[in-house]
């Protein structure tokens, strides 16, 4: 029928595999900054 149907489609999806995960290694990861506490100061 399908002439190398499933051998193309998972060529297909180990490239986009690889793209994503080049693309996720280069992503900033947000870094939520807490404020800082002060010691002692009104208990």
């Amino acid at each position: 029928m399908a002439d190398n149907f499933l051998e193309r489609q998972r060529e297909s999806y180990e490239e986009r595999k690889q793209q994503w995960l080049r693309n996720k290694k280069h992503l900033t990861k947000i870094k939520r900054s807490r404020p800082e506490k002060p010691e002692d100061e009104a208990l």
